[in-house]
């Protein structure tokens, strides 16, 4: 029997863990020609969190794991940091709302918070003189419309699976 299943409520590791996932998902490496396009890991996954345990994983996991970013990604400090927190706000006023929407109707609501994020991240990038002038930083929000569906179903069913509440 599956330890972390005898005890309910628990499960702290296995987020992290997902957490960590998406961490590493955000580093590799791809091919110039789908660099743009990639999916916005950790801002998914902790979309995903604050949806379903918004009274474990909120604005505080949010600047957390921003500021991860920030070290891993080699950005200005403090630029992951402010996006997620907000994006996670966001997420925390509208999670009853987005729980009950369909998969593609979640879709595209997870490609506006996730547009909200790349604007938010650009917008401060170009305080800090990082910028360039094209719109293919919008990308990653059509990516990760795409891609919500899937990653819904897989952290529901490890949800499900560990019965973390």
């Amino acid at each position: 029997m599956n330890p972390a299943a005898t005890s309910p409520g628990s499960g702290g590791f296995i987020i992290m863990a997902t957490f960590l996932v998406g961490l590493m998902l955000s580093q590799i490496p791809l091919p110039y020609v789908i660099e743009w396009g990639r999916p916005e890991w950790v801002a998914l996954i902790l979309i995903y969190w604050v949806m379903a345990l918004p009274h474990r994983i909120g604005m505080g996991s949010a600047f957390f794991l921003g500021l991860l970013l920030d070290v891993i990604k080699g950005s200005v400090l403090g630029l992951n940091a402010l996006s997620l927190t907000i994006i996670a706000f966001v997420t925390l006023v509208l999670h009853r709302r987005l729980r009950m929407y369909p998969r593609i109707q979640q879709s595209m609501m997870i490609m506006v918070l996730i547009g909200i994020n790349q604007l938010l991240f650009h917008w401060m990038q170009a305080f800090t003189g990082y910028t360039g002038d094209s719109l293919m930083f919008l990308l990653p929000c059509l990516a990760s419309g795409i891609i919500w569906p899937w990653l819904f179903v897989v952290l529901r069913g490890i949800r499900r699976f560990f019965r973390i509440r």
